[in-house]
């Protein structure tokens, strides 16, 4: 197992690293709409927040060679399955065919009072 990591990306709040590889996976950790550089939560809007949550997985992804298209799978966790809706149109402009697994439940709260957490599984 290797750890990866990015800079640019929020630093892990506890006692977990913020990805790891093992036979060609990485495995990142769920982020939320931390902003790394100034360690804010992202929460005036929904959306702005869901944008801020893939930021944060673009930085994971690119900072180890990678991009979305590599991502095989993504759980979503979210406070409101009324705004799934919103959460899909954002994740449409991140993904593109032939699109990863998904699963999205329910929660009911995320760390730092978010209102929604992603992590992904990608392949080299």
């Amino acid at each position: 197992m290797k750890v990866v990591s990015s800079k640019r990306a929020p630093q892990a709040i506890g006692p977990y690293s913020q990805g790891v590889e093992v036979n060609g996976f990485i495995y990142l950790s769920g982020q939320i709409a931390l902003n790394g550089s100034t360690g804010e939560m992202i929460q005036d809007s929904f959306e702005n927040e869901c944008k801020q949550v893939f930021q944060n997985i673009s930085y994971m992804l690119e900072d180890n060679g990678l991009n979305f298209s590599n991502v095989v799978k993504v759980n979503i966790s979210i406070l409101d399955m009324d705004k799934f809706s919103i959460l899909n149109d954002i994740y449409a402009t991140y993904f593109k065919a032939p699109f990863p697994a998904r699963a999205c439940v329910a929660v009911k709260s995320l760390p730092k009072n978010g209102n929604v957490e992603i992590e992904v599984i990608a392949a080299r």
